[in-house]
């Protein structure tokens, strides 16, 4: 079949787990925002969907870091954090280990790719999911880009990953939707958590929206750092949807939200040949 759906979204623990202490107008528009995307990620009726994130050391550490790493399951469980901090019960999420071994051999092609048929999935998958798939039914091929541990994976390589799953996509017989989950600017568990760039994050989205590659690649990590915090390096998973998708991006919504600690983002791009 092909591509048939492209998004993107936040994944910061507080939109779940301190969605109480959040002010209640902005947490609601929020959250709606993000069902509203789960429909039309069921609507674009997916046999997969195909997560592209930034775990946070739950299964890679400095032993072992991968620039990229695709699941190879049958089931994944999550979340790996406490369910009550988290505000989402543990759970078993259907994998698709035979499709993500087809999707992984292609993605293999031009980018070389690790696999683990072990994934606990944290916040990074789980609360997207929590919106996206109500209930845990559609199976799930988690994705992760090396957002964490220095030598960060090259912008332009996150580029490439995304061109190589839009292949991989368009090799296989099944309906594949992909999202690409992260922060904007954040500072998280630093002093500065709960800071928001607001405007460097408008910068961004206006460059994603129109899925300027130039653009988006221009970016270096000493200035990502320093004005969009080491959250901002998530940026990666975005940058790889844009490329997937080819198209043009809609941004959904947006709004800075300081106790979730980052601007929370829904967006879509067009799927294009």
């Amino acid at each position: 079949m092909s591509l048939v759906f492209a998004g993107v979204c936040s994944h910061a623990p507080g939109i779940t787990g301190r969605a109480s202490m959040a002010d209640q107008a902005l947490k609601d528009e929020f959250h709606a925002r993000f069902h509203a995307l789960g429909e039309q990620l069921a609507a674009a009726r997916p046999d997969a969907v195909l997560i592209v994130g930034a775990e946070h050391f739950a299964n890679f550490f400095m032993n072992n870091m991968p620039a990229f790493a695709i699941g190879m399951a049958d089931g994944y469980d999550g979340p790996i954090e406490d369910p009550q901090w988290l505000g989402i019960p543990r759970t078993r999420v259907p994998g698709a280990a035979a499709l993500s071994q087809r999707l992984i051999r292609e993605v293999m092609q031009t980018v070389d790719v690790a696999y683990s048929e072990e994934w606990k999935f944290d916040h990074g998958i789980m609360v997207p999911l929590h919106f996206l798939t109500p209930g845990f039914k559609l199976p799930v091929i988690p994705a992760n880009i090396n957002c964490q541990g220095p030598p960060l994976t090259p912008l332009h390589r996150a580029w490439a990953f995304g061109e190589a799953l839009r292949r991989a996509a368009d090799s296989v017989p099944e309906r594949i939707a992909i999202i690409g989950t992260g922060g904007i600017s954040h500072w998280p568990a630093t002093p500065d958590s709960g800071r928001i760039n607001e405007a460097w994050d408008r910068d961004f989205l206006d460059r994603w929206v129109r899925n300027d590659k130039q653009a988006l690649l221009a970016y270096d990590d000493v200035q990502i750092y320093r004005d969009a915090g080491q959250g901002g390096f998530e940026i990666r998973t975005f940058i790889s949807v844009a490329a997937a998708a080819r198209g043009r991006g809609e941004l959904q919504h947006y709004a800075p939200i300081p106790i979730f600690s980052v601007g929370c983002t829904i967006a879509t791009m067009t799927v294009e040949d």
